[in-house]
């Protein structure tokens, strides 16, 4: 059967808009999708006549690269799917995907508007070759569409006039140059850590995958997710004067917000690396770790602020008023995004039966030791 002897071959075709110019919608109708996907037929058979002996399947719609590359390939899995449900017709070598009311036939082929301000847009297509020829048609696709991969005339044309937009580029790419491509734009600005973790969730989703980020905190690749070593047991291990440990703190917490938001764009979940005697959660945009319970003599826990130039609030810590006036820290709690530092408060306070008041402190509070803690007059 068909669905046993076809291999996918997954390719896209990238747009790159004029500066200033995006489209002005994510997805073309059936009707539209058909039409694209005669015109990209007619290209792709030009570049590799073997084109001909496979079914290419294509998406009318529009993603940012960070959409594509998620584990498991979930749109590229759907759209091959989808095809191989589709019944032969008389054009029995092409099918086409559109939206209908807006709505596209499956969820995972439906763009999030959360990313349609990227500099390039992808549509993916897809060839589903006889497994006698997949390998070959591979390795064909792969020289050519690196040295000629440009889109005709027509199909550029096509786009433009359709979508409302001028385009610099358009041209296919299989999704090995799409990796590619990925891991150079991500070296360029400091995040090589952050791929080599992408890179092995994306093609050895089982294996694992250890990495230190430009700044020094350690990353792990395994069970499916990404673990990223305890800001407050990083900071623990740095030297300097306590002004310049500030300073790291805050650009550790920097690269951690940046981590967060890419691997939650391309669909990996982010948590903290479990540590001795400390137990590690994670939730809705915000990591959490609880070094010690309330003692019911220590007065009731207080919640304070440590604050960054330029990134707000950075951490939250619960700590009782303990032995000699000093802070006993319970919990360290990271918001990876501003809008969950009151949901983040409310539930510390409920948790741990502090009042839900924010002592703000203007700055990053260290002990003499230059640990996380919080100021002793915060708990007066």
């Amino acid at each position: 059967m068909e669905v046993q002897t076809l291999v996918a071959l997954p390719v896209v075709l990238a747009l790159e808009p004029v500066a200033g110019d995006s489209p002005p919608r994510l997805t073309l109708t059936r009707d539209e999708a058909a039409e694209l996907a005669g015109l990209v037929a007619t290209d792709l058979l030009a570049l590799v006549p073997q084109v001909g002996e496979a079914r290419l399947a294509l998406t009318g719609a529009l993603f940012d690269q960070v959409e594509l590359l998620r584990p498991g390939f979930p749109v590229w899995a759907t759209l091959d799917e989808l095809a191989r449900r589709v019944p032969r017709g008389p054009l029995d070598n092409v099918v086409a995907f559109g939206s209908h009311e807006g709505h596209m036939p499956a969820p995972p082929l439906q763009p999030s508007p959360q990313f349609a301000d990227g500099p390039m847009r992808l549509l993916p297509l897809s060839l589903l070759a006889p497994s006698a020829l997949a390998d070959d048609l591979s390795a064909e696709l792969e020289v050519q569409l690196v040295g000629r991969g440009e889109a005709s005339a027509q199909t550029a044309d096509w786009l433009m006039r359709t979508l409302g937009i001028r385009l610099e580029h358009v041209r296919y790419l299989s999704r090995n140059d799409l990796l590619a491509l990925t891991c150079v734009q991500y070296e360029h600005v400091n995040l090589a850590a952050l791929w080599s973790l992408l890179e092995a969730a994306l093609l050895m989703p089982e294996g694992e995958e250890s990495s230190l980020s430009a700044r020094g905190l350690s990353l792990r690749y395994a069970d499916a997710q990404v673990q990223v070593q305890s800001p407050s047991l990083w900071l623990a291990a740095q030297a300097g004067n306590l002004a310049q440990r500030q300073h790291d703190f805050a650009g550790i917490i920097f690269e951690l917000r940046q981590y967060a938001a890419l691997l939650d764009a391309h669909g990996l979940p982010l948590r903290l690396l479990a540590a001795v005697e400390r137990h590690v959660e994670a939730g809705a945009g915000y990591l959490l770790e609880t070094l010690a319970v309330a003692e019911p003599g220590d007065g009731p826990p207080t919640i304070v602020a440590h604050e960054a130039p330029g990134l707000g609030v950075i951490a939250l810590t619960v700590a009782q008023r303990g032995e000699g006036g000093r802070a006993r820290v319970l919990v360290h709690a990271y918001p990876l995004q501003p809008q969950v530092i009151g949901p983040l408060l409310a539930l510390l306070a409920d948790r741990h039966h502090a009042a839900v008041e924010l002592h703000a402190l203007g700055r990053i509070s260290l002990d003499d030791d230059g640990q996380l803690t919080a100021p002793v007059t915060a708990l007066h």
